[in-house]
């Protein structure tokens, strides 16, 4: 017993000293992998459960001229599932596009366009009362990558396997161009 003690004992400072020179290198941008969001039906959406897979954070509306997009949106999620994840935050803060409450958003979103992605609950994206996941999406100062100003409904963050934003596409790169699925 003694002799394992003092096994954990001289072992101990190594794994300090290693872990003490990580934290004093330049620190790596933080992950979207940290957020926990209220989902759509209710439910958590944790996006630790997200590691190992692109995703690309889309924030929607039912009532705009690029809600057709669901479609691809869905297309895009079945075809490359085994290594991406979507998921819609729907935002009513463009023109009020997106008046619903969540369950209308819910069932707009199945029956017109069969949606099985994971949706978070509505949201706010820019503003005053923008959520958190969405200042760190938008903030170099927070993700340590870029700034992006979201203009409009269906702006688009490409995220790597670890949760880091790889690229941001406005509303008009559509979610099965070139710009996109050469990414993934």
């Amino acid at each position: 017993m003694i002799k394992s003690l003092l096994l954990a004992f001289l072992i101990l400072p190594a794994c300090c000293i290693h872990c003490k020179a990580q934290t004093e290198s330049p620190i790596s941008p933080t992950s979207i992998h940290q957020f926990k969001v209220l989902g759509l039906q209710g439910d958590t959406i944790n996006f630790a459960q997200f590691k190992g897979k692109k995703i690309l954070v889309v924030n929607t509306a039912s009532k705009c001229g690029f809600t057709p997009q669901y479609k691809e949106l869905e297309e895009l999620y079945t075809k490359y599932k085994d290594k991406l994840v979507v998921v819609g935050f729907p935002a009513n803060n463009f023109l009020h596009q997106e008046p619903g409450t969540n369950e209308e958003i819910a069932s707009f979103c199945q029956k017109n366009y069969g949606v099985s992605f994971p949706m978070a609950a509505k949201i706010s994206v820019k503003g005053k009362d923008e959520a958190p996941i969405y200042k760190w999406l938008t903030s170099k100062s927070e993700n340590g990558v870029m700034n992006a100003k979201i203009k409009w409904n269906f702006n688009k963050f490409l995220l790597d396997e670890n949760g880091i934003i790889m690229a941001y596409f406005p509303s008009s790169v559509t979610p099965l161009s070139e710009a996109i699925i050469s990414k993934l």
